[in-house]
């Protein structure tokens, strides 16, 4: 374990060492192109395409990228991003549930690199803040078909799924690091509000966003070119 994750006795915490977040990477590129070769259809036995492969690789970095854009900080912690979650939740709306949970966990290893790995408590307390939580946002898949608002709906559910996991490791683990501002009679619901207070928000700023004609235009005008209609 020392060669991939060190301890840190002064702070009381585990982190990634060099080799830990290498490997990470490269796993995450093994993830990403091994897509190419595993069948999203075992009727049809359907592969990923090049195509394909570039819109989930380009997907899945516009959302990181837009991780670093800030438009608020909220005063419990946690910041409402540029929409950060919308491009990687496309490519289960686009491509299916498997994809979409995979191009998530993918997400959620950049995300961990970016800065879950200078703080890891538990290997548990990792996997729900960042693999599991990320990966939820491939849950578009799952209503993709659906008549009316597949999108919409899928993001809304997907948005939610991440949460939930956030708050089931606040319970876990965050309990003792809630900040002085919280009110005290909220401290049984201190993960679920700290979590919503910034996800629910950019969910619904996104939804609008993604409502207004030009963007639905556009987003239309490359799903067609994602899915080759």
């Amino acid at each position: 374990m020392n060669f991939f994750v060190a301890f840190d006795e002064s702070g009381g915490s585990y982190y990634l060492t060099k080799a830990g977040t290498v490997s990470i990477i490269i796993l995450s590129l093994a993830i990403l192109f091994t897509i190419g070769f595993v069948s999203t259809d075992t009727t049809k036995k359907k592969t990923y395409s090049a195509k394909q492969l570039t819109f989930t690789a380009l997907a899945i970095a516009l959302s990181f990228v837009l991780s670093f854009v800030k438009i608020f900080h909220m005063p419990w912690g946690g910041s409402i991003t540029a929409c950060s979650m919308l491009f990687v939740s496309l490519i289960g709306y686009w491509y299916g549930l498997k994809a979409g949970l995979i191009a998530g966990f993918i997400y959620g290893c950049l995300q961990f690199i970016q800065g879950g790995g200078s703080y890891i408590l538990d290997p548990l307390q990792a996997c729900l803040d960042y693999f599991f939580a990320f990966t939820a946002l491939g849950l578009t898949g799952l209503f993709r078909k659906l008549k009316r608002f597949p999108f919409e709906i899928g993001y809304s559910f997907a948005v939610i799924a991440r949460g939930a996991f956030h708050a089931l490791g606040g319970y876990f683990y965050w309990m003792d690091y809630m900040p002085e501002n919280f009110p005290a009679s909220l401290k049984a619901v201190y993960p679920i509000a700290y979590n919503y207070a910034y996800l629910i928000p950019e969910a619904v700023l996104t939804l609008v966003v993604i409502s207004l004609p030009p963007v639905r235009k556009a987003l239309s005008k490359v799903k067609e070119l994602a899915l080759d209609i």
